[in-house]
């Protein structure tokens, strides 16, 4: 709630009820000014010019309302008062470390068998939203009893948003092949890693679903790389900086596609982590300075050490119906070796339809 506000020259000064204060400057509020005459309520779109604004707009008068969730303010270019709430200014707090993302980092026995959602609630809507706040709490969910065709898969991500097209389709099938370029189709082990370093804009989301299962091994790994992140932030804060600061290249090369993208391993969004990119296995040629070569090698060589440790590991095996779900920003994953047959269905997500889906079920 709002306990009181103070009027400054270029600003409206905000008190909460938890003490915090934060200051709003007037031009800030007048541009997210949302009455009819600003803002369309059906498009969610501004009608107002933002340059046609006076960038010392002033306040005329402002006032909290007696419940506290509301702030009327007439501003000097306008007729009527206009309301701001306690929620949308609080949301827009910035740098406001009271507010939560709701992410529980975790090691392996962290992990309980509420990670396990049967795929007939799936489709439930109640059902859906557990699923979804589990899936970005923890960054990946096991869904089981689903029919081991490649449908199923498609079912699933369009309950989420869209199936996104790769390089390898839309939805996809797989299982070991010598004659395919690319590690993923070999039964050797797969260390922890993220897809698509090479894209622009990685996948956010990866299904995995087992269709059939006649092997020893194959164990699926996933690893929390924001808890590595924020151990070596904690432990070895050179390490997390340099792995921060440094872009380092992915390449795709394929029948008749090239693909090339770089950013830094710990992708930092006003100092928060906001996505993972590892894979060894993608990664290019690129120098940096001599200085930090060995620094950068050094934090490699921790970054991989965490990740391969089975304190961070969680390891499943994946029998038929059994689908892998799991944020591909957020969570390192990989396969143990295997022999015996082992196919595969899957498809990726894009992050900005996950993000969409949990939104739209009030999970942030």
């Amino acid at each position: 709630m709002i306990e009181s506000i103070k009027i400054l020259p270029n600003s409206l000064r905000v008190r909460f009820k938890n003490r915090y204060e934060e200051n709003y400057p007037n031009i800030w509020l007048r541009d997210h000014t949302k009455d009819e005459r600003n803002w369309d309520k059906r498009s969610h779109q501004r009608k107002t010019f933002t340059a046609s604004l006076d960038l010392n707009i002033q306040i005329k008068e402002a006032k909290v309302r007696d419940d506290g969730n509301c702030i009327d303010i007439l501003w000097a270019d306008m007729d009527n008062s206009v309301q701001y709430s306690y929620e949308y200014l609080f949301k827009n707090i910035l740098n406001n470390k009271s507010k939560s993302n709701n992410l529980s980092l975790w090691n392996k026995n962290e992990i309980k068998d509420d990670i396990y959602i049967n795929y007939q609630n799936l489709l439930k809507d109640d059902g859906f939203k557990i699923f979804l706040n589990k899936l970005h709490s923890l960054g990946f969910c096991v869904i089981t009893n689903c029919e081991t065709k490649l449908e199923t898969v498609g079912i699933i991500a369009n309950k989420i948003g869209y199936v996104r097209q790769s390089i390898f389709g839309g939805l996809w099938e797989f299982e070991s092949n010598e004659d395919m370029a690319d590690s993923a189709y070999t039964q050797e082990e797969l260390r922890p890693h993220t897809d698509s370093t090479y894209s622009n804009d990685a996948p956010g989301l990866q299904l995995l679903l087992c269709c059939d299962y006649k092997a020893n091994g194959g164990a699926s790994i996933m690893v929390d790389g924001y808890n590595i992140g924020e151990t070596m932030k904690n432990n070895n804060k050179d390490l997390f900086d340099i792995l921060s600061k440094i872009d380092v290249p992915g390449k795709y090369v394929g029948d008749g596609v090239i693909l090339e993208a770089k950013r830094p391993i710990f992708k930092l969004d006003n100092k928060e982590l906001v996505q993972v990119s590892f894979n060894n296995y993608d990664r290019t040629e690129f120098r940096i300075e001599e200085k930090a070569t060995n620094k950068f090698y050094e934090a490699i060589k921790k970054f991989d050490e965490l990740a391969n440790s089975d304190k961070f590991q969680w390891r499943h095996v994946l029998k038929p119906g059994e689908l892998l779900i799991f944020n591909n920003w957020r969570i390192l994953h990989g396969r143990g070796s295997f022999r015996g047959k082992r196919k595969m269905a899957g498809c990726y997500i894009n992050m900005e339809d996950f993000r969409s889906a949990c939104k739209i079920h009030g999970i942030q």
